[in-house]
């Protein structure tokens, strides 16, 4: 799974998010954002996805590919019934290896799988579409710490997790409620997975992320969203079910899946819900150092992950993925925010286009510990360049530290500020009528300024992106104001926005059910799992 901790300690207790004084007209700011504004509900892109190699290029990539999958193969471990259905569709299967005549992976896929799908919220409004020219922004996942200006780092707990999952629901630019935001680690773990499906229930009515860390809570998650949606979990004109539910099957990187991520995948594809099929890479440790030959091995291990479901359940819908890195070729750490990786992510997403498939990749991905200048500078390299290369669903794009072991409170609003700017940059260039703005060149002239003229007047509310974070006051305001810096004002809106967080509505019946559902499979299990 992305990302995973092996350090063990006891977690410490969450400390009470206090409110900060701020002042001024910059504490009216952050009272105003903390209520949200209303926004689409997904982004949809009207400018072509910038590509970083050729047709060439991408014709020997999937060239290359198809000899992998031919020649060396990809395992699939410890699943007798994914390898008997490899044997049925005309694979070769020798023990756990299996081999793939060339094309039959991408027909499949082609064949099959959805080039968009609508994942349904339970609020109809927040429902995303998934694929095509859309972008869909999404929280951090998997971190075990959390961090913030007043405790530091520290174990998440299961009160963490909700209190990111209400800061998603009250950011206007976060489009997806997210998953594993981070892994409470007060809670058992056979047994957490009920909470955090539930926090995503209850504290938000977005879309939301499903278990797969057993096959077993796969189901759970799937049956909890049948309780949610009751009758308007079946499509009454196709009498399928709705994909309610997307999730992440990890390739265990390289040429492998394993018989985690392969239960998990035939649960949720069973019951028509969303498989994220995603290679997880850090280049020169997990795949070779070069770029063409990483996006080989990347295409190859997403195809074969995305066939399997098609056999699954043809029409399931699935979604190329990738969370590629590099490490460090002196320390093997990974690194984020450098070139390769973003030529990785480029190439991958005209691999995607091919297939016609939807894309999962980056988001404000870095290796600080801190929000500081590097976590800014690599977070924003990668965000913005997922949005231009044409990902469609950016995992990870608001919280991430320290290469994905800690959810940062305030990184997770400095992230979000910047995926405000996504819509306007993707939106492309204005020339209409009113953008070309002939009629302020007319009416200003030479030698004066455009402060007070009609099209100024009338554009002025909109006309130019306003971040929630940024300060671009004089030096005398900003001291009067606290001499805050940027992780401060976003620690006064983060625990602003937590304190005027209401809960949306939901039916009591349905809670009741889903709180009498987690009851009953809870006591099922030993009183503890660590």
């Amino acid at each position: 799974m992305e990302p995973n901790s092996t350090e063990a300690s006891e977690p410490a207790q969450p400390r009470a998010r206090r409110g900060r004084r701020g002042g001024g007209r910059a504490a009216k700011r952050e009272q105003r954002a903390a209520s949200g504004q209303a926004r689409a509900p997904y982004i949809t892109r009207k400018v072509d996805p910038l590509c970083l190699i050729d047709e060439e290029g991408l014709a020997l990539i999937e060239q290359n590919a198809e000899t992998v999958l031919e020649e060396i193969g990809i395992d699939f471990r410890d699943d007798a019934e994914a390898l008997q259905m490899w044997r049925d569709a005309g694979a070769d299967v020798d023990g756990e290896r299996v081999r793939f005549p060339k094309g039959l992976c991408r027909k499949l896929i082609m064949d099959n799988a959805p080039a968009e799908f609508t994942q349904h919220a339970r609020n109809p409004a927040n429902s995303v579409q998934i694929g095509g020219n859309h972008l869909v922004t999404v929280p951090a996942y998997g971190p075990p710490f959390v961090r913030d200006l007043d405790g530091g780092r520290r174990y998440a707990t299961i009160e963490d997790f909700q209190n990111f999952v209400k800061l998603a629901y009250m950011s206007p630019h976060m489009h997806h409620s997210g998953g594993t935001v981070c892994e409470p680690v007060d809670l058992p773990v056979n047994k957490r997975h009920f909470d955090m499906v539930y926090a995503h229930m209850r504290y938000s009515d977005k879309a939301f992320m499903g278990s797969v860390t057993a096959p077993e809570r796969a189901q759970d998650s799937v049956d909890m969203a049948k309780i949610l949606f009751g009758e308007d979990f079946i499509d009454p004109e196709t009498g399928q079910e709705k994909t309610v539910i997307i999730n992440l099957i990890n390739a265990n990187s390289p040429m492998t899946f394993d018989d985690t991520m392969l239960g998990a995948a035939k649960v949720y594809a069973r019951n028509n819900q969303a498989c994220v099929v995603s290679p997880f890479i850090l280049a020169g440790a997990m795949s070779p150092v070069t770029v063409t030959g990483t996006a080989t091995q990347i295409l190859a291990e997403a195809m074969a992950g995305m066939a399997f479901v098609q056999l699954v359940r043809p029409g399931a819908p699935v979604v190329f993925g990738t969370f590629a890195s590099s490490v460090s070729m002196q320390s093997g750490a990974p690194t984020f925010g450098t070139p390769e990786p973003t030529m990785v992510m480029s190439v991958c997403a005209a691999l995607a286009r091919r297939l016609n498939v939807p894309f999962r990749s980056g988001g404000g991905l870095c290796g600080s510990k801190v929000p500081d200048a590097q976590a800014a500078y690599e977070a924003a390299n990668t965000m913005s360049m997922a949005a231009l290369v044409g990902v469609n669903f950016m995992l990870h794009t608001a919280g991430w530290l320290e290469g994905g072991l800690a959810m940062g409170y305030e990184k997770f609003v400095l992230d979000a500020d910047q995926a405000g700017m996504l819509p306007t940059l993707l939106g492309g260039v204005d020339v209409s009528d009113n953008g070309q703005a002939m009629s302020a060149l007319r009416e200003v002239g030479p030698g004066k300024h455009f402060l007070g003229c009609q099209h100024t007047q009338e554009n002025f509310e909109t006309a130019f992106y306003r971040s929630e974070i940024a300060d671009n006051n004089s030096f005398e305001q900003w001291e009067s104001e606290g001499s805050l810096d940027a992780a401060q004002r976003a620690d006064v809106r983060c625990k602003s926005m937590l304190a005027a967080y209401e809960a949306p509505a939901i039916d009591p019946a349905i809670d009741e059910a889903l709180l009498a559902f987690i009851q009953t499979r809870k006591a099922e299990f030993p009183d503890a799992n660590y």
